[in-house]
């Protein structure tokens, strides 16, 4: 047993889901205003897209948070975070005012998917509920 190895995988899973569980929860106390968002961008359905992120980010953040069916989470997120990036942080199509700011978050978001594809490959650690298997 690694020690060192297994608190490093619950912090890394600590840091990387604070950002989906705040957001989801932030989606649900604003919710009229994500609609809006989601709609701004062209997307059909945006009442359905909002309550799936928030059911991504705020229930597969959460399971990734605890470690119950961490990989499965963390794969959710992942595959969630590609239309996302694409389609909310295109950088290359937005007013030079916004360009830097999409950019920082395309690349960001690139980042945190390597990170979930580490959590799928490897686990959870030892410090979690649930030590499932892919």
């Amino acid at each position: 047993m690694n020690t060192n190895r297994d608190l490093a995988a619950l912090f890394g899973r600590i840091l990387l889901t604070f950002m989906f569980v705040y957001s989801g929860f932030g989606k649900i106390t604003g919710f009229e205003g994500t609609v809006g968002y989601i709609a701004s961008k062209g997307m059909p359905l945006p009442q359905l897209m909002a309550i799936g992120a928030i059911a991504v980010e705020l229930g597969a953040g959460l399971l990734l948070l605890v470690g119950y069916k961490a990989r499965w989470a963390a794969l959710a997120i992942f595959l969630f975070l590609i239309p996302a990036t694409l389609i909310f942080h295109n950088f290359w199509a937005s007013p030079p005012a916004e360009f830097r700011m999409q950019q920082i978050n395309f690349m960001k978001n690139f980042a945190i998917m390597g990170g979930m594809l580490m959590v799928w490959a490897f686990g959870p650690g030892r410090f979690a509920f649930d030590r499932d298997t892919v």
